[in-house]
């Protein structure tokens, strides 16, 4: 029986005690189901859920069949093999003792002689070619990523889990994804901001404070359902606050009334002009009625607050993450980056980058592409300094920045607040606060220790701590920058370097982000050829190399 997982119930909370699902509903069908919402909402963390790595506080989550989820830590083990990945190390040393004649009989009796065959059939689905043997050190990022993917579509499971499955993939990688879902027969849940991917998929669910909300259709039509529901939230928001302003009015009102009466009567007790048991019994009635009606009020108000809370919350849920940069002050024309007949890499003997020359000169922006494996990274390295040419000449001659896909800049024993200090020596708290409140770390956030942030809010966190200085950096060079943002946060980042005045170098395979980007020049990296084809690519501003 096909496994669609149903959760019903669940709650569950961090280490700190910080609730991330209460009292969670929600069921899959036999259909590729997108996960989406801001960091930190709880999304890999569903994933885990449903896939058994963690066991709720409360509630229960139900699938019948198989669920199997993509390794997400197959980097983090670099002595393992594509075999190892597989959970196929043993299988296949037996078939290597059989063909050298020295495997017993049990051996021969649990062989699995179309094993091979098709685990190669599988990486060849994720477009690699791979010896099993191969140790996953040797991999880049993008080939290990795939091999990871493989494994997965060998278990043949009826429902697959996928946690950013094309984060670190270049482009053929992200199309080979893509076809693998729609040609999927059983169930998939994906979690991703790969807004071509999710435009694949048949349903979004998207996790927020408020908890699951259901949407019907691709990421394109949830963004148009979303923009009518931001729309609904913001007029009921409007009709909230006009809702507390009547009834604190008419609460004035009632009570302006009341200290007249009570006023009138105090007057006409003085006097004596009627007997003292009806004065009483007025009194009394007087107080029954107003106690009613202050409680009327009272209700009404308490009613008119909770209605307002909640379109508050609504709205805040539903408006966009803002990301603000300050100039930078590069004057056009300067020389930012000079690379001359640049050959390096990590391995001597073949070094991917070679006779590499190219410069940026002013608010030039250049995106560095090529394949999984073409030397990308590799060459940002060279160009910060962490790694050092076997030849040529690299010149940086503006301040720079340098954020990478695991933002290294950033301490994880200190808080975001402590990073910032530290990144911009003299600056003060309120500096600091309010350079984080711009990238969406308001208030008690900014205290928060950056080991304990998701992967897009450490992004965040890094972008606020190195360019929410005074004055920003003239070169930022960004490694996959949307590669752990949410999709809110990717927009956010679009829109802020879409204003920023600065050099940009950037990697990245995310096609929507580099359209946005409008980059000046895309330098094309094939690995061991030689130097670097450049094309100019629509949107750009003149800039010649």
């Amino acid at each position: 029986m096909p496994a669609f997982p149903s959760i019903s119930g669940l709650s569950w909370s961090t280490p700190d005690g910080t609730p991330l699902f209460t009292n969670l509903d929600l069921s899959f069908g036999p259909e590729r189901t997108g996960i989406v919402g801001r960091n930190g909402t709880g999304k890999s963390t569903l994933l885990r859920l449903i896939a058994g790595q963690l066991s709720p506080a409360s509630g229960q989550v139900c699938t019948s069949g198989t669920v199997a989820m993509l390794r997400q830590d197959a980097m983090d083990h670099p002595d393992e093999t594509i075999a190892d990945l597989f959970g196929a190390a043993r299988a296949l040393a037996l078939l290597e003792r059989a063909e050298r004649g020295v495997a017993t009989a049990r051996d021969l009796a649990e062989a699995d002689w179309t094993l091979p065959a098709r685990i190669d059939a599988a990486l060849a689905r994720c477009d690699l070619s791979a010896d099993p043997r191969t140790r996953l050190a040797t991999l880049s990022d993008g080939r290990c990523s795939r091999a990871a993917l493989a494994a997965l579509i060998l278990a043949e499971p009826d429902v697959l889990l996928l946690d950013e499955p094309t984060n670190n993939l270049d482009r053929a990688g992200r199309r080979a994804v893509i076809d693998l879902l729609r040609g999927w027969r059983g169930g998939a849940i994906v979690v991703s901001h790969d807004r071509a991917l999710l435009d694949a998929m048949d349903a979004i669910v998207e996790l927020t404070s408020l908890g699951a909300t259901r949407y019907g259709g691709n990421y394109t039509a949830f963004r148009q359902q979303k923009e009518t529901a931001l729309q609904a939230a913001e007029r009921d928001l409007a009709h909230a606050e006009k809702a507390r302003t009547k009834a604190a009015e008419r609460a004035r009102i009632a009570a302006e009334r009341k200290a007249r009466k009570d006023s009138a009567g105090r007057k006409s007790r003085a006097k004596g002009g009627q007997p003292k048991v009806l004065l009483d019994a007025a009194k009394e009635r007087a107080e029954a009625s107003g106690g009613a009606g202050h409680r009327l009020r009272d209700a009404r108000r308490d009613a008119a607050e909770a209605a307002l809370s909640t379109a508050r919350k609504r709205v805040e849920v539903l408006e966009p993450l803002h990301m603000e940069l300050a100039p930078t002050g590069l004057p056009m024309g300067k020389i930012v980056v000079s690379l001359e007949h640049v050959t390096g890499g990590h391995d001597p003997e073949t070094p991917v980058i070679r006779d590499l020359s190219m410069t940026i000169t002013g608010p030039e922006r250049v995106v560095i592409s090529g394949p999984n494996g073409a030397g990308k990274t590799t060459l940002l390295k060279l160009i910060t300094g962490q790694l050092a040419p076997l030849d040529g000449t690299v010149r940086v001659t503006a301040p720079w920045a340098w954020l990478d896909q695991h933002v290294g800049v950033l301490a994880p024993e200190c808080t975001l607040r402590e990073n910032f200090l530290a990144r911009n020596p003299g600056a003060k708290l309120q500096t600091a606060h309010a350079a984080l409140a711009r990238f969406g770390f308001r208030a008690e956030d900014a205290l928060r220790r950056a080991g304990d942030l998701s992967g897009g809010e450490r992004l965040r966190g890094g972008l606020a701590c190195v360019l929410g200085g005074a004055p920003p950096p003239q070169l930022l060079i960004l490694d996959e920058p949307t590669n752990h943002l949410d999709l809110a946060g990717i927009d956010a980042l679009e829109a802020a370097l879409t204003c920023y005045d600065g050099a940009l170098l950037v990697v990245s395979h995310d096609e929507a982000f580099l359209d946005a980007l409008g980059p000046d020049r895309v330098i094309e990296l094939k690995g061991f050829a030689p130097a670097s084809a450049e094309a100019s690519r629509g949107g750009g501003r003149g800039q010649t190399p």
